[in-house]
């Protein structure tokens, strides 16, 4: 399954070039952006593609500091002397010449592996007929040389995978020491690129925009809980191997990967720190920590050339495979359908929970009839009895004397 084409942006490169050129630095490009300094980091090192309104806003960015490159470079540039007015001469008559000047057959989106710029095939050149009247007939004109034809999307891919897969996985053996993590590595940046395709394949370092995938996979924390990892892998047999690939583990992830890809991979400063999302000074300081640690364990390889050429032995001395394009890739479109199919039914259940919910749900509150509980600790009632003979005196009193008399009020009307 591949995604439709967004809008083009530049490399990772040129973003990071236009940036500089104009001044700016992240935090200002993020803040016209309207996202976090730490998203254009990720931009311009290649890791991750702005998407939807973000990207179209980052492209129009870009497209005006270029245009502000262009202009500035314009006007520095001197002004061009004008040129002397040659003098006219009489038209020379030639023979016409059949067959094409010239024959282009380049493709960069199409075959990511080849060189991106091919030289076109120049015709043959004129003004090597023969003069009139010599009696010499016209060398034949050569047959222009035939068009490659495009490669559809799953060839470019293929052809990208066979050609960088088995020193990726190499790479990846260098940053985890572990055989099956680096092929697994390399096999889900190869599927993220597939699901990506159109935006890989415009791409001027398509093989760089793996590799970064497949070392942020590689050396990702979350490796460390899965139990196919926990146990230790058997270490190299030679005991130089094994003693300068325990020096690499012993390195922080960003140091370790930092070394591979300058002493390793070949990549210059500027590049690897782009690559790492870190500045220019601090992948440098990186580098001599790194270097400083592995000279440290092994003397011998405080020459860079040494260390990379025992870089690319280890990497060399081990039985590291890849699995087949058409795997990878199949590979991957089964996992995204899976992925959404499994988004889709968990939709599904959680529209028909939402709807049981509200269909057995009650409208109103009816509050619960609490049980009947015995009352214990209360006398019993007692029914009056008949008055004694001093209670029927004093009452007798009482309503004697408050018949008459000024102490009793009674209601008049005014």
């Amino acid at each position: 399954m591949t995604r439709s084409p967004a809008t083009p942006l530049p490399p990772p490169k040129a973003r990071r070039r236009l940036r500089e050129a104009a001044a700016l630095t992240q935090t200002q490009l993020a803040t016209r952006v309207n996202v976090t300094r730490a998203t254009i980091r990720a931009w311009e090192s290649g890791r991750t593609a702005p998407r939807g309104r973000k990207r179209e806003a980052y492209a129009r960015l870009l497209k005006t500091l270029a245009e502000e490159d262009a202009a500035r470079r314009t006007r520095s540039a001197p002004p061009p002397e004008p040129a002397p007015t040659p003098t006219p001469e009489p038209t020379p008559v030639l023979e016409p010449v059949s067959g094409p000047a010239s024959d282009t057959a380049s493709d960069p989106v199409s075959d990511p592996v080849s060189d991106p710029v091919s030289d076109p095939v120049s015709g043959p050149e004129k003004g090597s007929e023969p003069e009139p009247g010599s009696g010499s007939k016209p060398e034949p004109v050569p047959e222009p040389a035939p068009e490659h034809p495009a490669l559809t999307p799953a060839q470019a891919f293929d052809a990208l995978y066979e050609f960088s897969a088995p020193a990726l996985v190499r790479q990846a053996y260098l940053l985890t020491g572990r055989r099956e993590l680096a092929r697994e590595s390399v096999e889900r940046a190869f599927q993220t690129a597939w699901e990506r395709w159109p935006e890989v394949a415009r791409d001027r370092d398509p093989v760089g925009w793996v590799r970064a995938t497949a070392y942020e996979f590689a050396l990702s924390p979350w490796q460390r809980f899965r139990p196919r990892h926990r146990q230790p892998e058997p270490p190299p047999a030679d005991p130089g191997d094994r003693t300068l690939l325990n020096a690499l583990l012993r390195l922080g992830p960003q140091h370790r990967r930092t070394l591979v890809l300058y002493d390793g991979v070949g990549l210059d400063l500027p590049e690897t720190a782009a690559e790492t999302e870190a500045s220019t000074p601090a992948a440098a300081n990186r580098l001599l920590h790194a270097r400083e640690t592995v000279a440290g364990r092994l003397p011998a390889l405080a020459d860079p050339r040494v260390l990379h050429q025992r870089l690319t032995e280890l990497a060399s001395a081990e039985r590291l495979w890849a699995a087949k394009p058409t795997g990878v890739r199949k590979g991957g479109e089964r996992r995204t359908r899976f992925r959404t199919r499994a988004a889709i039914a968990f939709t599904v259940a959680l529209i028909g929970a939402t709807a049981l919910t509200v269909r057995t749900a009650p409208t109103h509150y009816e509050p619960a009839v609490s049980p009947g509980v015995a009352v214990r600790g209360v006398p019993p009632r007692v029914a009056p009895g008949s008055l004694s003979e001093a209670e029927r005196e004093l009452r007798q009193k009482l309503r004697d004397r408050l018949q008459d008399g000024p102490e009793r009020l009674e209601p008049r009307l005014e």
